[in-house]
């Protein structure tokens, strides 16, 4: 299901023209960095993140993660009755830093 939102949106903004490679280059990297934090030691691994977030969105669909290497926040995206939801979670302490509506 997922996927499946994620292809749909992608479509959409490919063919709004609003879809640019920069960010998509800018989110490569941040997911490389977080791999790096994470193997340093430096980050909490997304799996404990999720562990710890999922449970307390019950009712959501959860649409996925983005990490953030400049602010050490991961950024989970969650969707329940049409809203969005995202919730930015301190990397390194697992840490809610704030939950947007």
């Amino acid at each position: 299901m997922r996927k499946l939102i994620a292809s749909c949106l992608a479509a959409t903004l490919v063919a709004s023209g609003l879809a640019a490679a920069p960010a998509l280059a800018q989110s490569r990297n941040d997911q490389g960095e977080a791999r790096k934090e994470m193997r340093a030691g430096n980050v909490l691994p997304l799996r404990e993140i999720e562990r710890r977030v999922l449970p307390q969105m019950r009712g959501s669909e959860y649409l996925g993660p983005a990490y953030d290497s400049r602010a050490m926040v991961y950024r989970l995206k969650f969707i329940r009755d049409g809203r969005v939801t995202f919730v930015d979670i301190d990397a390194r302490t697992g840490r809610v830093v704030r939950r947007s509506r």
